[in-house]
């Protein structure tokens, strides 16, 4: 399949009014799937649509494949999307909305049947070809919509809220379509999310962005793991803020006082003195009222089936906490000691 790199250089976009990004540089490597996450109103959607060429940047250079594409059309960019709203013409078939782009580009009636059939194949539609959108579930027009894009062969796909109108468990069976299709294939994608567990289930790469800047890039996992940032730790799922004093620094880790334990955690650029850590809620745990970094009190405890949901207030501000252990619910107000597996500790900047 056809694929390529995407390259922003020094892109920025003003409105009349209003700078929506104000200088992007991103690399998208040939054959990953690169996530564009953050809130709303932080520049994903417009940097989607600027590779699109539905909006044309006020200065830098967009690259497509290594062409420089930033004053191109969007039809002359190699270049096909998946909407959010699926935008399938309800009164066509399956196969026939998959035909569409082909016979718009002029291929011939039987190449584009054959090329349709063969994208209802690669979603798992084969027999669903002349079913109309109405008849398809959700799940099932969002993968022929993904079917209509490939099948134009394109460098880059681009997926805006691919996801947004199913239902949970629907979106997190089309994600795991989506994500073993590109890497079965291995084309390149650029997707657009405010779902942060959608981001961690499909990417090669995650860039978050905030204010039309990149806050912090990489793989899911560093992403997650090693934030930045409060803004990182805090938009990356949930993440208790806890003061701690960083006693030595060695390499990627650091030694760590935290209530009245060490621990040795990852960093991107810690100094020795105060600091603060991000703490995710499952890596906590409630042990023996002896033992422990920190004493609590449990004020808030919530039954979800397969976990328990704790706040308890301690010395340093009160601590979510997601609790994998059922047998045994701890009531409220009952004296806690608190511990920390360091793979969920990690030094942030601010």
């Amino acid at each position: 399949m056809n694929t390529g790199s995407v390259v922003f250089e020094h892109v920025s976009k003003r409105f009349a009014g209003f700078t929506a990004l104000p200088d992007l540089s991103l690399t998208v490597e040939p054959g990953t799937l690169v996530t564009l996450l953050g809130p709303s109103g932080c520049g994903k959607t417009t940097t989607l649509r600027l590779l699109a060429g539905l909006e044309h940047p006020t200065s830098g250079r967009i690259l497509i494949g290594g062409k420089d594409v930033t004053h191109l059309p969007a039809n002359e960019r190699d270049v096909a999307m998946v909407f959010q709203s699926y935008a399938l013409f309800p009164h066509m078939t399956a196969l026939d909305n998959i035909m569409y782009g082909l016979l718009s580009s002029g291929i011939n009636k039987r190449e584009a049947q054959d090329r349709a059939r063969n994208g209802l194949k690669l979603v798992g539609l084969e027999h669903q070809g002349a079913r109309l959108p109405s008849e398809l579930s959700g799940g099932q027009q969002q993968r022929i919509a993904v079917a209509r894009a490939l099948v134009l062969e394109p460098q880059v796909l681009l997926l805006d809220e691919p996801l947004s109108n199913l239902d949970e468990r629907l979106r997190r069976r089309v994600r795991t379509d989506i994500r073993d299709l590109q890497q079965r294939l291995g084309f390149t994608a650029v997707y657009v999310t405010h779902d942060q567990e959608e981001a961690l289930a499909v990417s090669d790469k995650i860039i978050v962005m905030k204010e039309g800047d990149i806050a912090q890039q990489g793989a899911p996992e560093s992403l997650y793991l090693t934030p930045n940032s409060v803004f990182i730790a805090d938009f990356m799922g949930e993440a208790n803020i806890l003061p701690c004093e960083v006693e030595q620094v060695e390499g990627s880790e650091a030694l760590v006082r935290l209530g009245s334990q060490r621990y040795r955690v990852r960093h991107t650029a810690a100094k020795t003195g105060s600091a603060q850590l991000s703490v995710r809620p499952q890596f906590i745990t409630l042990c023996q009222q002896n033992g422990g970094a920190l004493r609590g009190e449990v004020t808030h405890s919530t039954w979800l089936g397969d976990h328990i949901e704790y706040e308890v207030a301690t010395e340093l501000g009160s601590l979510f906490i997601v609790d994998a252990q059922m047998e045994q619910q701890h009531p409220l107000a009952t004296p806690v000691a608190i511990d920390f597996k360091p793979q969920g500790l990690a030094l942030i900047a601010g």
